[in-house]
Protein backbone atom coordinates (compact mmCIF):
# COMPACT_ATOMS: atom_id res chain seq x y z
CA UNK A 1 0.00 0.00 0.00
CA UNK A 2 1.03 3.61 -0.53
CA UNK A 3 1.87 5.98 2.32
CA UNK A 4 -1.47 7.75 1.74
CA UNK A 5 -3.35 4.46 2.13
CA UNK A 6 -1.49 3.74 5.36
CA UNK A 7 -2.29 7.24 6.64
CA UNK A 8 -6.02 6.79 5.85
CA UNK A 9 -6.09 3.32 7.44
CA UNK A 10 -4.27 4.32 10.64
CA UNK A 11 -6.13 7.62 11.07
CA UNK A 12 -9.55 5.95 10.67
CA UNK A 13 -8.78 3.17 13.14
CA UNK A 14 -7.16 5.44 15.74
CA UNK A 15 -10.06 7.91 15.49
CA UNK A 16 -12.60 5.16 16.22
CA UNK A 17 -10.61 3.79 19.18
CA UNK A 18 -10.18 7.28 20.69
CA UNK A 19 -13.87 8.04 20.14
CA UNK A 20 -14.85 4.75 21.80
CA UNK A 21 -12.66 5.40 24.85
CA UNK A 22 -13.94 8.98 25.13
CA UNK A 23 -17.66 8.18 24.77
CA UNK A 24 -17.41 5.28 27.24
CA UNK A 25 -15.52 7.12 29.94
CA UNK A 26 -16.78 7.36 33.51
CA UNK A 27 -18.38 3.91 33.85
CA UNK A 28 -19.47 3.43 37.47
CA UNK A 29 -21.89 0.51 37.39
CA UNK A 30 -22.77 -2.67 35.52
CA UNK A 31 -26.06 -1.13 34.35
CA UNK A 32 -23.98 1.35 32.38
CA UNK A 33 -21.16 -1.01 31.39
CA UNK A 34 -23.31 -3.93 30.23
CA UNK A 35 -26.60 -2.21 29.22
CA UNK A 36 -25.66 1.44 28.51
CA UNK A 37 -28.25 2.40 31.17
CA UNK A 38 -30.98 1.27 28.71
CA UNK A 39 -31.15 4.73 27.08
CA UNK A 40 -30.45 3.99 23.40
CA UNK A 41 -32.88 5.34 20.73
CA UNK A 42 -34.16 3.08 17.93
CA UNK A 43 -31.65 4.18 15.28
CA UNK A 44 -28.72 3.34 17.56
CA UNK A 45 -30.37 -0.03 18.26
CA UNK A 46 -30.82 -0.62 14.51
CA UNK A 47 -27.23 0.24 13.63
CA UNK A 48 -25.97 -1.80 16.59
CA UNK A 49 -27.94 -4.89 15.54
CA UNK A 50 -26.77 -4.61 11.93
CA UNK A 51 -23.15 -3.87 12.88
CA UNK A 52 -23.10 -6.83 15.26
CA UNK A 53 -24.36 -9.17 12.55
CA UNK A 54 -22.44 -7.64 9.62
CA UNK A 55 -18.88 -8.40 10.70
CA UNK A 56 -15.72 -8.27 8.62
CA UNK A 57 -16.69 -11.76 7.49
CA UNK A 58 -19.70 -10.25 5.69
CA UNK A 59 -17.65 -7.71 3.75
CA UNK A 60 -14.58 -9.87 3.19
CA UNK A 61 -16.04 -13.32 2.59
CA UNK A 62 -19.51 -12.67 1.10
CA UNK A 63 -18.21 -11.30 -2.25
CA UNK A 64 -15.95 -14.35 -2.49
CA UNK A 65 -18.90 -16.60 -1.67
CA UNK A 66 -20.86 -15.09 -4.60
CA UNK A 67 -17.79 -15.28 -6.86
CA UNK A 68 -17.44 -19.03 -6.29
CA UNK A 69 -21.04 -20.18 -5.66
CA UNK A 70 -23.27 -17.41 -6.99
CA UNK A 71 -25.78 -15.24 -5.15
CA UNK A 72 -27.97 -18.03 -3.82
CA UNK A 73 -26.52 -17.43 -0.35
CA UNK A 74 -28.96 -14.49 -0.04
CA UNK A 75 -31.78 -17.04 0.41
CA UNK A 76 -30.25 -17.74 3.82
CA UNK A 77 -31.85 -14.43 4.96
CA UNK A 78 -35.36 -14.98 3.59
CA UNK A 79 -36.73 -16.12 6.94
CA UNK A 80 -35.32 -13.06 8.73
CA UNK A 81 -38.29 -10.62 8.45
CA UNK A 82 -40.72 -13.25 9.77
CA UNK A 83 -38.42 -13.97 12.70
CA UNK A 84 -38.25 -10.25 13.55
CA UNK A 85 -42.05 -10.11 13.82
CA UNK A 86 -42.19 -13.11 16.18
CA UNK A 87 -39.41 -11.68 18.37
CA UNK A 88 -41.17 -8.30 18.61
CA UNK A 89 -44.42 -9.97 19.65
CA UNK A 90 -43.03 -12.47 22.16
CA UNK A 91 -39.37 -11.99 23.12
CA UNK A 92 -38.87 -8.24 23.52
CA UNK A 93 -41.84 -7.54 25.84
CA UNK A 94 -40.68 -10.28 28.24
CA UNK A 95 -37.04 -9.15 28.30
CA UNK A 96 -38.01 -5.51 28.73
CA UNK A 97 -40.54 -6.24 31.47
CA UNK A 98 -38.07 -8.30 33.50
CA UNK A 99 -35.27 -5.73 32.92
CA UNK A 100 -32.77 -8.53 32.35
CA UNK A 101 -29.02 -8.22 31.76
CA UNK A 102 -29.00 -11.45 29.72
CA UNK A 103 -31.66 -13.41 27.87
CA UNK A 104 -30.96 -16.42 30.08
CA UNK A 105 -32.04 -14.73 33.31
CA UNK A 106 -35.61 -15.33 32.21
CA UNK A 107 -35.00 -19.09 32.11
CA UNK A 108 -34.23 -19.22 35.83
CA UNK A 109 -37.57 -17.52 36.57
CA UNK A 110 -39.40 -19.88 34.22
CA UNK A 111 -37.50 -23.12 34.95
CA UNK A 112 -34.51 -23.31 37.31
CA UNK A 113 -30.85 -22.38 37.72
CA UNK A 114 -29.41 -25.44 35.98
CA UNK A 115 -31.43 -24.77 32.81
CA UNK A 116 -30.26 -21.15 32.84
CA UNK A 117 -26.64 -22.21 33.26
CA UNK A 118 -26.86 -24.93 30.57
CA UNK A 119 -28.35 -22.54 28.01
CA UNK A 120 -25.79 -19.91 28.89
CA UNK A 121 -22.94 -22.40 28.46
CA UNK A 122 -24.24 -23.42 25.03
CA UNK A 123 -24.25 -19.76 24.05
CA UNK A 124 -20.82 -19.06 25.54
CA UNK A 125 -19.25 -21.96 23.70
CA UNK A 126 -20.77 -21.16 20.29
CA UNK A 127 -20.31 -17.37 20.50
CA UNK A 128 -16.78 -17.67 21.89
CA UNK A 129 -15.75 -19.84 18.92
CA UNK A 130 -17.52 -17.56 16.41
CA UNK A 131 -15.83 -14.48 17.84
CA UNK A 132 -12.45 -16.11 17.32
CA UNK A 133 -13.31 -16.64 13.64
CA UNK A 134 -14.40 -12.99 13.41
CA UNK A 135 -11.00 -11.87 14.71
CA UNK A 136 -9.29 -14.02 12.09
CA UNK A 137 -11.11 -12.28 9.19
CA UNK A 138 -9.45 -8.84 9.44
CA UNK A 139 -6.18 -10.50 10.45
CA UNK A 140 -6.07 -11.84 6.90
CA UNK A 141 -5.74 -8.25 5.66
CA UNK A 142 -2.77 -7.39 7.84
CA UNK A 143 -1.07 -10.68 6.99
CA UNK A 144 -1.64 -10.10 3.28
CA UNK A 145 -0.66 -6.42 3.16
CA UNK A 146 2.34 -6.60 5.48
CA UNK A 147 3.34 -10.17 4.63
CA UNK A 148 3.31 -10.87 8.36
CA UNK A 149 2.59 -14.13 10.11
CA UNK A 150 -1.19 -14.65 10.53
CA UNK A 151 -0.75 -15.54 14.22
CA UNK A 152 0.90 -12.21 14.95
CA UNK A 153 -1.85 -10.27 13.16
CA UNK A 154 -4.50 -12.19 15.14
CA UNK A 155 -2.98 -10.87 18.37
CA UNK A 156 -2.70 -7.34 16.99
CA UNK A 157 -6.24 -7.23 15.58
CA UNK A 158 -7.88 -8.66 18.70
CA UNK A 159 -5.76 -6.58 21.06
CA UNK A 160 -6.59 -3.18 19.56
CA UNK A 161 -10.37 -3.53 19.80
CA UNK A 162 -10.08 -4.73 23.39
CA UNK A 163 -8.97 -1.21 24.38
CA UNK A 164 -12.33 0.57 24.01
CA UNK A 165 -14.40 -2.57 24.69
CA UNK A 166 -12.63 -3.08 28.03
CA UNK A 167 -12.83 0.59 29.01
CA UNK A 168 -16.16 1.76 27.63
CA UNK A 169 -18.52 -1.23 27.69
CA UNK A 170 -21.96 -1.20 26.02
CA UNK A 171 -22.15 2.59 25.66
CA UNK A 172 -18.84 2.79 23.80
CA UNK A 173 -19.84 -0.18 21.64
CA UNK A 174 -23.23 1.30 20.71
CA UNK A 175 -21.85 4.67 19.66
CA UNK A 176 -18.77 3.35 17.86
CA UNK A 177 -21.00 0.86 15.98
CA UNK A 178 -23.08 3.80 14.76
CA UNK A 179 -19.97 5.53 13.40
CA UNK A 180 -18.46 2.31 12.05
CA UNK A 181 -21.55 1.19 10.19
CA UNK A 182 -22.15 4.54 8.49
CA UNK A 183 -18.53 4.55 7.25
CA UNK A 184 -18.90 0.93 6.13
CA UNK A 185 -22.08 1.45 4.08
CA UNK A 186 -20.73 4.54 2.35
CA UNK A 187 -17.40 2.96 1.49
CA UNK A 188 -18.85 -0.34 0.22
CA UNK A 189 -21.28 1.57 -2.01
CA UNK A 190 -18.37 3.57 -3.43
CA UNK A 191 -16.33 0.37 -3.93
CA UNK A 192 -19.23 -1.09 -5.95
CA UNK A 193 -19.36 2.07 -8.06
CA UNK A 194 -15.60 1.91 -8.73
CA UNK A 195 -15.90 -1.77 -9.68
CA UNK A 196 -18.33 -0.85 -12.46
CA UNK A 197 -16.23 2.12 -13.55
CA UNK A 198 -13.08 -0.04 -13.77
CA UNK A 199 -14.64 -2.76 -15.93
CA UNK A 200 -12.19 -3.55 -18.77
CA UNK A 201 -12.95 -2.26 -22.26
CA UNK A 202 -15.56 0.24 -21.15
CA UNK A 203 -18.04 -2.52 -20.25
CA UNK A 204 -21.09 -1.12 -18.44
CA UNK A 205 -23.27 -2.37 -15.60
CA UNK A 206 -25.76 -4.17 -17.88
CA UNK A 207 -23.03 -6.02 -19.77
CA UNK A 208 -21.38 -7.05 -16.50
CA UNK A 209 -24.72 -8.37 -15.21
CA UNK A 210 -25.24 -10.23 -18.49
CA UNK A 211 -21.88 -12.00 -18.15
CA UNK A 212 -22.52 -12.78 -14.47
CA UNK A 213 -25.89 -14.22 -15.44
CA UNK A 214 -24.46 -16.43 -18.19
CA UNK A 215 -21.87 -17.74 -15.73
CA UNK A 216 -24.63 -18.78 -13.29
CA UNK A 217 -23.64 -16.28 -10.60
CA UNK A 218 -27.04 -14.52 -10.45
CA UNK A 219 -28.78 -17.62 -9.09
CA UNK A 220 -30.68 -15.66 -6.43
CA UNK A 221 -33.67 -18.03 -6.18
CA UNK A 222 -33.26 -21.82 -6.15
CA UNK A 223 -36.67 -23.50 -5.87
CA UNK A 224 -35.66 -27.17 -6.04
CA UNK A 225 -36.09 -28.88 -2.68
CA UNK A 226 -33.01 -30.80 -1.53
CA UNK A 227 -32.24 -31.62 2.10
CA UNK A 228 -28.51 -31.46 1.42
CA UNK A 229 -28.51 -28.26 -0.65
CA UNK A 230 -27.21 -25.54 1.66
CA UNK A 231 -28.96 -22.59 0.01
CA UNK A 232 -32.40 -22.82 -1.58
CA UNK A 233 -35.74 -21.11 -1.10
CA UNK A 234 -37.02 -23.69 1.38
CA UNK A 235 -33.94 -23.98 3.56
CA UNK A 236 -33.79 -20.16 3.60
CA UNK A 237 -37.43 -19.61 4.54
CA UNK A 238 -37.73 -22.42 7.08
CA UNK A 239 -34.18 -23.07 8.29
CA UNK A 240 -33.29 -19.39 8.00
CA UNK A 241 -36.39 -18.45 10.01
CA UNK A 242 -35.39 -20.73 12.89
CA UNK A 243 -31.76 -19.60 12.75
CA UNK A 244 -32.76 -15.90 12.76
CA UNK A 245 -35.29 -16.52 15.53
CA UNK A 246 -32.60 -18.10 17.67
CA UNK A 247 -29.85 -15.62 16.76
CA UNK A 248 -31.84 -12.43 17.28
CA UNK A 249 -34.14 -13.80 19.99
CA UNK A 250 -31.78 -15.82 22.21
CA UNK A 251 -28.16 -14.94 21.30
CA UNK A 252 -26.94 -12.47 23.92
CA UNK A 253 -24.78 -10.62 21.35
CA UNK A 254 -28.03 -9.51 19.68
CA UNK A 255 -30.31 -9.42 22.72
CA UNK A 256 -27.68 -7.20 24.34
CA UNK A 257 -28.17 -4.63 21.55
CA UNK A 258 -31.93 -4.17 21.91
CA UNK A 259 -32.17 -4.41 25.71
CA UNK A 260 -30.13 -1.17 25.70
CA UNK A 261 -33.14 0.54 24.08
CA UNK A 262 -34.98 3.10 26.17
CA UNK A 263 -38.32 1.29 25.81
CA UNK A 264 -40.30 -1.41 23.99
CA UNK A 265 -41.12 0.78 21.01
CA UNK A 266 -37.50 1.73 20.29
CA UNK A 267 -36.36 -1.89 20.65
CA UNK A 268 -39.07 -3.14 18.24
CA UNK A 269 -38.44 -0.41 15.67
CA UNK A 270 -34.72 -1.19 15.60
CA UNK A 271 -35.34 -4.91 15.16
CA UNK A 272 -38.11 -4.63 12.55
CA UNK A 273 -36.12 -2.20 10.41
CA UNK A 274 -33.19 -4.61 10.56
CA UNK A 275 -35.47 -7.28 9.08
CA UNK A 276 -36.36 -4.97 6.20
CA UNK A 277 -32.87 -3.63 5.48
CA UNK A 278 -30.74 -6.77 5.88
CA UNK A 279 -31.85 -8.65 2.73
CA UNK A 280 -31.22 -5.79 0.25
CA UNK A 281 -27.92 -4.98 1.97
CA UNK A 282 -26.74 -8.58 1.73
CA UNK A 283 -27.99 -8.76 -1.87
CA UNK A 284 -25.86 -5.73 -2.75
CA UNK A 285 -22.74 -7.19 -1.12
CA UNK A 286 -23.20 -10.51 -2.92
CA UNK A 287 -23.82 -8.63 -6.17
CA UNK A 288 -20.33 -7.15 -5.81
CA UNK A 289 -19.00 -10.73 -5.84
CA UNK A 290 -21.00 -11.61 -8.97
CA UNK A 291 -19.73 -8.46 -10.69
CA UNK A 292 -16.19 -9.37 -9.65
CA UNK A 293 -16.62 -12.60 -11.59
CA UNK A 294 -17.62 -10.58 -14.66
CA UNK A 295 -14.62 -8.31 -14.05
CA UNK A 296 -12.19 -11.25 -14.06
CA UNK A 297 -13.97 -12.77 -17.06
CA UNK A 298 -12.74 -9.81 -19.09
CA UNK A 299 -9.20 -9.49 -17.73
CA UNK A 300 -6.64 -12.00 -16.43
CA UNK A 301 -7.31 -13.31 -12.93
CA UNK A 302 -4.52 -14.73 -10.75
CA UNK A 303 -3.88 -18.46 -10.57
CA UNK A 304 -4.81 -18.27 -6.89
CA UNK A 305 -6.19 -15.23 -5.06
CA UNK A 306 -4.27 -15.92 -1.85
CA UNK A 307 -0.94 -14.72 -3.19
CA UNK A 308 1.01 -15.61 -0.06
CA UNK A 309 -0.13 -19.25 -0.11
CA UNK A 310 0.59 -19.52 -3.83
CA UNK A 311 4.07 -18.06 -3.33
CA UNK A 312 4.70 -20.86 -0.84
CA UNK A 313 3.85 -23.39 -3.57
CA UNK A 314 6.19 -21.61 -6.02
CA UNK A 315 9.00 -21.76 -3.48
CA UNK A 316 8.57 -25.46 -2.69
CA UNK A 317 7.28 -26.81 -6.04
CA UNK A 318 8.53 -24.42 -8.76
CA UNK A 319 8.05 -26.82 -11.69
CA UNK A 320 4.49 -27.69 -10.68
CA UNK A 321 3.68 -24.00 -10.17
CA UNK A 322 5.12 -23.16 -13.61
CA UNK A 323 2.94 -25.83 -15.23
CA UNK A 324 -0.12 -24.47 -13.42
CA UNK A 325 0.66 -20.95 -14.61
CA UNK A 326 1.04 -21.97 -18.25
CA UNK A 327 -2.25 -23.89 -18.21
CA UNK A 328 -3.92 -20.98 -16.43
CA UNK A 329 -2.67 -18.39 -18.96
CA UNK A 330 -4.01 -20.44 -21.87
CA UNK A 331 -7.40 -20.99 -20.24
CA UNK A 332 -7.68 -17.38 -19.11
CA UNK A 333 -6.94 -16.08 -22.62
CA UNK A 334 -9.73 -18.30 -24.03
CA UNK A 335 -12.07 -17.31 -21.20
CA UNK A 336 -11.51 -13.58 -21.76
CA UNK A 337 -11.97 -14.02 -25.54
CA UNK A 338 -15.25 -15.95 -25.12
CA UNK A 339 -16.54 -13.30 -22.67
CA UNK A 340 -15.97 -10.57 -25.24
CA UNK A 341 -17.53 -12.72 -27.97
CA UNK A 342 -20.69 -13.20 -25.87
CA UNK A 343 -21.02 -9.45 -25.30
CA UNK A 344 -20.55 -8.82 -29.01
CA UNK A 345 -23.31 -11.31 -29.92
CA UNK A 346 -25.67 -10.73 -26.99
CA UNK A 347 -28.25 -8.76 -28.98
CA UNK A 348 -28.35 -11.26 -31.87
CA UNK A 349 -29.92 -14.32 -30.19
CA UNK A 350 -28.18 -16.37 -32.88
CA UNK A 351 -26.77 -19.92 -32.96
CA UNK A 352 -23.32 -18.34 -32.66
CA UNK A 353 -24.35 -16.83 -29.31
CA UNK A 354 -25.56 -20.23 -28.08
CA UNK A 355 -22.23 -21.82 -29.05
CA UNK A 356 -20.26 -18.97 -27.49
CA UNK A 357 -22.18 -19.32 -24.19
CA UNK A 358 -21.59 -23.07 -24.17
CA UNK A 359 -17.86 -22.60 -24.84
CA UNK A 360 -17.80 -19.94 -22.10
CA UNK A 361 -19.32 -22.38 -19.59
CA UNK A 362 -16.99 -25.21 -20.64
CA UNK A 363 -13.91 -23.03 -20.12
CA UNK A 364 -15.37 -21.79 -16.81
CA UNK A 365 -15.58 -25.44 -15.68
CA UNK A 366 -11.97 -26.05 -16.76
CA UNK A 367 -10.78 -22.95 -14.87
CA UNK A 368 -12.63 -24.15 -11.76
CA UNK A 369 -11.09 -27.62 -12.08
CA UNK A 370 -7.60 -26.12 -12.44
CA UNK A 371 -8.22 -23.94 -9.38
CA UNK A 372 -9.15 -27.06 -7.42
CA UNK A 373 -5.87 -28.74 -8.39
CA UNK A 374 -3.87 -25.65 -7.42
CA UNK A 375 -5.67 -25.51 -4.07
CA UNK A 376 -5.03 -29.18 -3.41
CA UNK A 377 -1.33 -28.78 -4.24
CA UNK A 378 -1.03 -25.78 -1.90
CA UNK A 379 -2.69 -27.62 0.98
CA UNK A 380 -0.48 -30.68 0.42
CA UNK A 381 2.73 -28.64 0.33
CA UNK A 382 1.85 -26.41 3.29
CA UNK A 383 -0.21 -27.76 6.18
CA UNK A 384 -0.58 -24.24 7.63
CA UNK A 385 -2.11 -22.77 4.47
CA UNK A 386 -5.70 -21.52 4.52
CA UNK A 387 -8.07 -24.13 3.14
CA UNK A 388 -9.39 -21.96 0.27
CA UNK A 389 -8.81 -18.53 -1.26
CA UNK A 390 -12.50 -17.52 -1.11
CA UNK A 391 -11.78 -14.91 1.57
CA UNK A 392 -9.06 -13.30 -0.58
CA UNK A 393 -11.00 -12.61 -3.80
CA UNK A 394 -12.40 -9.21 -2.84
CA UNK A 395 -9.16 -8.41 -1.01
CA UNK A 396 -7.17 -9.05 -4.21
CA UNK A 397 -9.41 -6.67 -6.15
CA UNK A 398 -9.02 -3.98 -3.50
CA UNK A 399 -5.22 -4.26 -3.38
CA UNK A 400 -4.67 -4.32 -7.14
CA UNK A 401 -7.42 -2.10 -8.57
CA UNK A 402 -8.73 0.64 -6.28
CA UNK A 403 -7.15 4.13 -6.35
CA UNK A 404 -4.74 5.48 -3.73
CA UNK A 405 -6.52 6.40 -0.50
CA UNK A 406 -9.56 4.27 -1.30
CA UNK A 407 -7.58 1.07 -0.66
CA UNK A 408 -6.63 2.22 2.83
CA UNK A 409 -10.20 3.28 3.58
CA UNK A 410 -11.66 -0.04 2.44
CA UNK A 411 -9.17 -1.96 4.55
CA UNK A 412 -10.19 0.27 7.47
CA UNK A 413 -13.84 -0.59 6.75
CA UNK A 414 -13.14 -4.30 7.09
CA UNK A 415 -11.42 -3.66 10.42
CA UNK A 416 -14.32 -1.48 11.60
CA UNK A 417 -16.86 -4.12 10.64
CA UNK A 418 -14.86 -6.66 12.59
CA UNK A 419 -14.57 -4.43 15.62
CA UNK A 420 -18.30 -3.66 15.61
CA UNK A 421 -19.31 -7.30 15.79
CA UNK A 422 -16.46 -8.53 18.01
CA UNK A 423 -16.81 -5.78 20.61
CA UNK A 424 -20.54 -6.54 20.93
CA UNK A 425 -19.77 -10.25 21.17
CA UNK A 426 -17.17 -9.71 23.91
CA UNK A 427 -19.62 -7.51 25.83
CA UNK A 428 -22.32 -10.18 25.58
CA UNK A 429 -19.92 -12.98 26.54
CA UNK A 430 -18.79 -10.99 29.59
CA UNK A 431 -22.38 -10.24 30.63
CA UNK A 432 -23.38 -13.85 30.22
CA UNK A 433 -20.41 -15.49 31.95
CA UNK A 434 -20.61 -12.99 34.83
CA UNK A 435 -24.37 -12.93 35.39
CA UNK A 436 -25.30 -16.49 34.39
CA UNK A 437 -22.30 -18.43 35.70
CA UNK A 438 -19.92 -16.48 37.96
CA UNK A 439 -22.45 -14.71 40.19
CA UNK A 440 -24.77 -17.71 40.33
CA UNK A 441 -22.03 -19.81 41.93
CA UNK A 442 -20.60 -16.93 43.97
CA UNK A 443 -21.19 -17.13 47.72
CA UNK A 444 -21.31 -13.35 48.15
CA UNK A 445 -22.93 -10.68 46.01
CA UNK A 446 -20.29 -8.01 45.18
CA UNK A 447 -20.95 -4.29 45.40
CA UNK A 448 -21.38 -2.21 42.20
CA UNK A 449 -17.72 -1.25 41.77
CA UNK A 450 -16.50 -4.80 42.39
CA UNK A 451 -19.05 -6.16 39.94
CA UNK A 452 -17.91 -3.60 37.35
CA UNK A 453 -14.33 -4.77 37.88
CA UNK A 454 -15.44 -8.37 37.34
CA UNK A 455 -17.23 -7.37 34.13
CA UNK A 456 -14.04 -5.85 32.75
CA UNK A 457 -12.01 -8.93 33.74
CA UNK A 458 -14.53 -11.18 32.00
CA UNK A 459 -14.30 -8.98 28.90
CA UNK A 460 -10.51 -9.28 28.95
CA UNK A 461 -10.65 -13.05 29.46
CA UNK A 462 -13.02 -13.57 26.52
CA UNK A 463 -10.86 -11.33 24.36
CA UNK A 464 -7.82 -13.52 25.07
CA UNK A 465 -9.88 -16.70 24.51
CA UNK A 466 -11.17 -15.44 21.13
CA UNK A 467 -7.66 -14.50 19.98
CA UNK A 468 -6.61 -18.05 20.87
CA UNK A 469 -9.46 -19.50 18.77
CA UNK A 470 -8.46 -17.27 15.84
CA UNK A 471 -5.15 -19.15 15.73
CA UNK A 472 -7.02 -22.29 14.62
CA UNK A 473 -9.30 -20.66 12.00
CA UNK A 474 -7.02 -21.16 8.99
CA UNK A 475 -8.62 -24.45 7.96
CA UNK A 476 -12.27 -23.35 7.97
CA UNK A 477 -12.66 -22.35 4.31
CA UNK A 478 -15.29 -19.70 3.61
CA UNK A 479 -15.55 -17.79 6.89
CA UNK A 480 -19.12 -16.59 6.36
CA UNK A 481 -20.22 -20.19 5.92
CA UNK A 482 -18.08 -21.49 8.81
CA UNK A 483 -19.64 -19.03 11.27
CA UNK A 484 -23.18 -19.96 10.23
CA UNK A 485 -22.48 -23.70 10.39
CA UNK A 486 -21.02 -23.28 13.87
CA UNK A 487 -24.04 -21.27 15.04
CA UNK A 488 -26.44 -23.85 13.62
CA UNK A 489 -24.92 -26.56 15.79
CA UNK A 490 -26.13 -24.78 18.94
CA UNK A 491 -28.88 -22.30 18.03
CA UNK A 492 -31.60 -24.93 17.53
CA UNK A 493 -31.50 -26.37 21.07
CA UNK A 494 -31.16 -22.88 22.59
CA UNK A 495 -34.21 -21.70 20.63
CA UNK A 496 -36.12 -24.85 21.59
CA UNK A 497 -35.58 -24.09 25.29
CA UNK A 498 -37.04 -20.60 24.87
CA UNK A 499 -39.98 -21.82 22.76
CA UNK A 500 -40.88 -24.32 25.47
CA UNK A 501 -40.52 -21.56 28.08
CA UNK A 502 -42.83 -19.18 26.17
CA UNK A 503 -45.48 -21.51 24.80
CA UNK A 504 -45.56 -24.75 26.85
CA UNK A 505 -46.34 -23.66 30.38
CA UNK A 506 -46.86 -27.18 31.80
CA UNK A 507 -43.31 -28.37 31.05
CA UNK A 508 -40.91 -28.02 34.01
CA UNK A 509 -37.20 -27.29 34.30
CA UNK A 510 -35.98 -30.86 34.91
CA UNK A 511 -37.79 -32.00 31.79
CA UNK A 512 -36.48 -29.30 29.47
CA UNK A 513 -32.94 -29.64 30.88
CA UNK A 514 -32.71 -33.29 29.83
CA UNK A 515 -34.46 -32.55 26.54
CA UNK A 516 -31.93 -29.82 25.69
CA UNK A 517 -29.00 -32.20 26.25
CA UNK A 518 -30.63 -34.92 24.12
CA UNK A 519 -31.42 -32.34 21.44
CA UNK A 520 -27.80 -31.13 21.28
CA UNK A 521 -26.58 -34.72 20.93
CA UNK A 522 -29.12 -35.24 18.12
CA UNK A 523 -27.99 -32.13 16.24
CA UNK A 524 -24.31 -33.07 16.46
CA UNK A 525 -25.09 -36.62 15.27
CA UNK A 526 -27.13 -35.35 12.29
CA UNK A 527 -24.33 -32.98 11.35
CA UNK A 528 -21.62 -35.61 11.82
CA UNK A 529 -23.38 -38.06 9.50
CA UNK A 530 -24.12 -35.30 6.95
CA UNK A 531 -27.83 -36.13 6.76
CA UNK A 532 -29.07 -32.60 5.91
CA UNK A 533 -27.56 -29.20 5.10
CA UNK A 534 -26.63 -27.01 8.06
CA UNK A 535 -29.63 -24.61 7.99
CA UNK A 536 -31.98 -27.51 8.78
CA UNK A 537 -30.03 -28.19 12.00
CA UNK A 538 -31.74 -25.15 13.53
CA UNK A 539 -35.18 -26.64 12.84
CA UNK A 540 -34.14 -30.08 14.07
CA UNK A 541 -32.60 -28.73 17.29
CA UNK A 542 -35.62 -26.61 18.22
CA UNK A 543 -38.14 -29.32 17.28
CA UNK A 544 -36.18 -31.97 19.20
CA UNK A 545 -36.31 -29.98 22.46
CA UNK A 546 -40.08 -29.56 22.10
CA UNK A 547 -40.58 -33.22 21.16
CA UNK A 548 -38.40 -34.64 23.95
CA UNK A 549 -40.05 -32.27 26.46
CA UNK A 550 -43.52 -33.35 25.34
CA UNK A 551 -42.58 -37.04 25.64
CA UNK A 552 -41.13 -36.36 29.10
CA UNK A 553 -44.33 -34.61 30.16
CA UNK A 554 -46.44 -37.57 29.04
CA UNK A 555 -44.11 -39.95 30.87
CA UNK A 556 -44.37 -37.87 34.07
CA UNK A 557 -48.16 -37.92 33.86
CA UNK A 558 -48.20 -41.71 33.51
CA UNK A 559 -46.05 -42.05 36.62
CA UNK A 560 -48.52 -39.88 38.52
Amino acid sequence: MSSIDWAVLIFTLVAVVVYGVWIGRGQKSNASYLKADSKMPWYIVLLGIMATQASAITFLSAPGQAYTDGMRFVQYYFGLPLAMIVICITFIPIFQRLNVYTAYEYLENRFDKKTRVLTSLLFLFSRGLSTGISIYAPSIILASVLNWNIYLTNVLTGGILLIYTYVGGAKAIAHTQKLQFLIILGTMAFAGYLLIQDMPGGIGFKDALYLAGKSGKLNVITTEFDWKDKYNLWSGLIGGFFLALSYFGTDQSQVGRYITAKDNTNAKMGLLLNGLVKIPMQFAILLIGALLFAFFSLKPAPVYFNERSYQSLKDTQPQQAAAFEKEHRDLQAKFNAESKEILKLKETNSPQLTRAVQDFKNIQTQVKELHGRVEEAINQSNSNAEKTDTNYIFLYFVKNTLPIGMTGLLFAVIFLASWGSISAALNSLAACSLKDVHLIFSKEMPDELTELKYSRLHTLAWGIFSIGIAMFATQMGSLIEAVNVLGSLFYGPILGIFLVAFYFKKINGANVFVSAILSEITVIAVYQFDIVSFLWLNVIGAAAVILFSAVGLLFDRKLV
